[in-house]
């Protein structure tokens, strides 16, 4: 994992983030999101894949005062949030895009869960990032792209060992929601996959965070 500059050495520009940004992404999440509800092949399902949604937009909505986000975690965050939309109306096992990739390339499963997955490092790296660089001391630490990755890795299993109490008290009920179409290293293979997808952000997309950090207020950033 590279170690980037902390964004107080990276020159600012002037001007800040388009106040536009983040209302019309929350918009379009949340119309997708009562989209989603119509027709929904497991309501249970549609409800459990979606609820982080459901409570982390409000949140992002009350705190933008106080704790406003960069332009491209508000990006992030809206892009993760159509994932688990789209994951949410069809079941991740049947997502049609899904069925199509796999066709394509003869796999043997549907992958959009696989991508889910991915997306479940590759956005709260760049969360937990924003929160460490403008809350910490590991501004500038060679620390903090491993922490970030720890902290990447530790959610994938808390999210692991919530489906795994979801399949207990639910039974044959929370099948749509585990979205293991018979792979009995499933859960392997979701941790390694959010493991990757964090990884690839971090060495992606650290330089352009800083440079978005660099746009916020200046009270926001310090």
């Amino acid at each position: 994992m590279s170690v980037d500059p902390s964004p107080s050495d990276v020159p600012r520009p002037p001007g800040g983030t388009g106040r536009w940004l983040p209302a019309v992404l929350a918009a379009v999440v949340a119309a997708a999101l009562m989209a989603s509800a119509w027709g929904a092949k497991d309501p249970t399902t549609w409800l459990l894949e979606t609820v982080w949604v459901m409570v982390g937009l409000p949140l992002a909505i009350l705190l933008r005062r106080r704790f406003p986000l960069s332009g491209l975690l508000c990006g992030l965050l809206a892009a993760h949030a159509l994932v688990l939309i789209v994951g949410g109306h069809y079941t991740y096992a049947e997502v049609p895009a899904g069925d199509r990739v796999r066709d394509w390339f003869g796999l043997e499963r549907n992958p959009y869960d696989r991508f889910g997955h991915l997306m479940q490092g590759f956005v709260p790296a760049i969360l937990v990032r924003e929160l460490l660089v403008r809350t910490s001391p590991l501004r500038g630490s060679r620390w903090l792209a491993p922490l970030v990755g720890c902290a990447c890795l530790a959610f994938s299993a808390v999210f692991e060992m919530l489906e795994w109490a979801a399949a207990v008290t639910g039974g044959q009920a929370a099948d749509a929601l585990l979205a293991t179409q018979g792979d009995v290293w499933d859960t392997q293979w979701d941790m390694f996959c959010a493991l990757i997808g964090a990884t690839c952000s971090l060495l992606f997309l650290s330089r352009l965070h800083d440079r978005s950090l660099t746009r916020l207020p200046f009270a926001a950033r310090d």
